[in-house]
């Protein structure tokens, strides 16, 4: 288990896991407890598929631009949890569900959730996005972290799960938004992360699955770098509308230091690091 490094005196807020940690979340040969949202922990392989910075502004994207809590959410190719829990933390009324194909990530979820006293009000589903019929749906939400590499465009990792989270094994951003559109509700919203502009790939699959772009913000790593991907907000719509563009989120200064905007995120997400004394 891995201990937090939080300030002195610092307090997360939001929900609390329970005070004893149930059997099962313990964790195994090959895994570790970390922190993630507030009190929440999540359970991940050593040299496995670990939570992100992806994972991070997605949660963080969807929550703001949706605003009010959602009653039901779901998170597409889910992996280990980790956006399915920091909805939950940030969302602490709304269910969640989680739709996942690798079964060494489902098990790890689902006792991440255990772990979080979250097993009332979020599941794990293992299945393929593409395939699984609509589970507990529609949602007011819909979010997802898809891997945007083909699996010929880049080295490929030894690690079955870590391979599966990077390349596009199991479709791309077009089964993603596919998925989704299937899965709104009336007025509901899809975010997900991917590189790209809006007249480009993301574009044409959201068209093809009747989706429509509502907003488009590009992340840069550090300040005077390109951006590294993008996030971005879906409407269901039968008509193509302007993306609006929002101002990019730069993640450090040219020192290494967190912006104000990064260090807004992670005090809203319940993370170290924001607004409370520290300067990473």
């Amino acid at each position: 288990m891995r201990r937090a490094r939080r300030p002195a005196g610092w307090h997360p807020g939001g929900p609390r896991p329970p005070a004893t940690l149930p059997a099962n979340a313990w964790p195994r040969a090959g895994e570790d407890l970390c922190h993630l949202s507030g009190d929440f922990r999540i359970l991940q392989r050593l040299g496995g598929h670990r939570w992100s910075l992806d994972d991070l502004l997605t949660a963080h994207f969807a929550a703001s631009i949706f605003g009010r809590s959602p009653r039901r959410f779901a998170d597409l190719g889910c992996g280990v949890g980790s956006v399915l829990m920091m909805l939950a933390w940030r969302f602490p009324e709304a269910r969640g569900v989680g739709i996942e194909a690798q079964a060494v990530s489902v098990d790890l979820a689902r006792r991440s959730l255990l772990a979080n006293g979250l097993d009332g009000r979020c599941r794990v589903h293992h299945a393929d996005l593409r395939r699984v019929a609509v589970a507990a749906g529609p949602f007011a939400l819909v979010t997802g972290t898809p891997p945007y590499l083909p699996p010929a465009a880049a080295r490929s990792s030894k690690d079955p799960q870590r391979r599966a989270c990077r390349l596009e094994t199991r479709g791309g951003i077009e089964d993603y938004c596919d998925a989704a559109a299937r899965r709104l509700e009336p007025g509901g919203r899809f975010v997900c992360c991917m590189p790209g502009e809006p007249e480009g790939r993301v574009g044409e699959a959201a068209r093809a699955a009747g989706l429509a772009i509502e907003f488009h913000r590009a992340v840069v790593p550090r300040a005077g770098k390109e951006p590294l991907f993008a996030l971005w907000s879906f409407v269901r719509s039968p008509w193509t509308r302007p993306a609006r563009r929002l101002s990019p989120l730069v993640v450090r200064d040219r020192r290494g230091v967190w912006t104000p905007d990064m260090r807004r995120v992670r005090n809203e997400m319940g993370m170290p690091g924001g607004f409370d004394g520290t300067t990473r």
